[in-house]
C-alpha cells in the first residue's frame, strides 16, 4: 500500500475532490481540519463517496505529523493561520504541496482579481512560514474545484508545478499523477507560482463567461513530460 498523504482543507471542494480521487487510486488519506470533529465528518463522507479508499480525520496538527507529504488546500484568508498552527507539527524532510491562491475574494473583492503578496506569491509565503528543512512546491491552481469534486467527471488537463528542487516537484508529480487524467508540467522555480496562481483568477472569469469549468493543457509536450 502507498504511504499516506495528508490533505489539509479536505472539507473544501478542491481538497475533498483531491482526497477522494487519491483515495480511489489507492492512497491512504489523512484529512486535516481546524476542528477534529469536522475532519472526522469529512472522512466519513469520503468513505461514502469512495468506499474502496482509506480515510482518517484529525486536527490539523496531528494530521500534518502523520504523512511525509502534506497538501494544503485552504482559502488564502486561512493560509497564514493554518501554517502558524501546524508549524510545530511539521518536521525536516516533509514536502508541502500548496494550492493556495491569493484571490481578492479573501477581502470581499472580486474573485477575478489577485491580491498582492509581499513574498511574491502564496506559495512563497508558505515557504517562509514552514520550519527549516520542510520543502514547498505549488500545484493544482488551475484544476477546477467543482470538477475535481465531481467523481463522475473524467479529468483531462495539466497541473502546473513550481518548486526550487526538481526532486521535490517530481515527488509531488508522482502523487498527483495517480489521479487519472492529470498530467504534471514542470513550470520552474517556486517564484513562478505568482504566474500559475494568477491563472486561477483568469479561469474564474472564463468559466463565468462560458458557464463551464475550464482547465489548462500545455501543447507541444511529450505524452509524459514528467518521467514516472
Amino acid at each position: 500500500m502507498a504511504e499516506s498523504v495528508t490533505v489539509i482543507g479536505g472539507s473544501g471542494a478542491l481538497g475533498f475532490g483531491l482526497a477522494a480521487r487519491l483515495g480511489l487510486a489507492g492512497t491512504p488519506i489523512v484529512i486535516g481540519s481546524r476542528d477534529e470533529a469536522r475532519a472526522e465528518e469529512t472522512a466519513a463522507r469520503l468513505r461514502e463517496a469512495a468506499p474502496d479508499g482509506s480515510f482518517e480525520g484529525l486536527g490539523n496538527g496531528p494530521a500534518a505529523e502523520r504523512s511525509e507529504v502534506v497538501m494544503v488546500c485552504v482559502p488564502f484568508r486561512n493560509q497564514s493561520e493554518t501554517f502558524t498552527n501546524v508549524r510545530e507539527h511539521l518536521r525536516e524532510g516533509q514536502l508541502v504541496v500548496d494550492a493556495t491562491v491569493p484571490l481578492a475574494a479573501a477581502v470581499s473583492g472580486r474573485a477575478t482579481r489577485m491580491l498582492g503578496v509581499w513574498q511574491g506569491s502564496a506559495a512563497q509565503q508558505a515557504a517562509e512560514m514552514v520550519p527549516a528543512g520542510v520543502r514547498v512546491v505549488s500545484a493544482l491552481h488551475t484544476v477546477s474545484a467543482a470538477t475535481m469534486r465531481d467523481l463522475d467527471i473524467t479529468l483531462d488537463e495539466d497541473v502546473l508545478v513550481c518548486g526550487d528542487r526538481k526532486a521535490d516537484k517530481a515527488q509531488a508529480a508522482r502523487i498527483i499523477q495517480r489521479i487519472p487524467g492529470l498530467r504534471c508540467v514542470d513550470c520552474g522555480r517556486l517564484e513562478q507560482s505568482r504566474t500559475t496562481e494568477a491563472l486561477t483568477a483568469l479561469l474564474i472569469g472564463i468559466n463565468a463567461r462560458y458557464k463551464t469549468h475550464a482547465g489548462i493543457r500545455v501543447t507541444g509536450l511529450p505524452d509524459t513530460p514528467w518521467p514516472s
